[in-house]
């Protein structure tokens, strides 16, 4: 059974850091692009990162580029996102999902994990 589980997530000032894990098994990630989403209440759910494992090619949102950094853990089989100087407009439940693309990677995405929420304070 195929399973995703993103940890990490919390309350950080403006400014902090946090860093987000994304954790799989029955699955093997090195062989999947690794994405990670932001959903805000009322809005569409937005990419935030994705990289594509085995080109290491890595695509960022405007909004993070700079202050986020997608890497991966072969040795535990995770993907982390790294935030620096968080802000605000950051704050969201956070998703990892491991699929085919990173491009229009939503839509490529076969496994969702469930969300952790950060929350940034200002």
């Amino acid at each position: 059974q195929v399973q995703l589980v993103e940890s990490g997530g919390g309350l950080v000032q403006a400014g902090g850091s946090l860093r987000l894990s994304c954790a799989a098994s029955g699955l093997n990630l090195d062989r999947y692009a690794i994405g990670w989403f932001r959903q805000v209440p009322g809005k569409e759910r937005e990419e935030i990162s994705c990289s594509s494992g085995m080109d290491s090619i890595t695509n960022y949102a405007e909004s993070v580029k700079g202050r986020f950094s997608i890497f991966r853990d072969s040795g535990k089989n995770a993907v982390l996102l790294q935030m620096y100087n968080v802000k605000p407009e950051d704050t969201g439940v956070y998703y990892c999902a491991a699929g085919t693309w990173c491009v229009d990677a939503e839509s490529h995405m076969d496994y969702w994990g469930r969300g952790t929420p950060v929350t940034v304070s200002s």
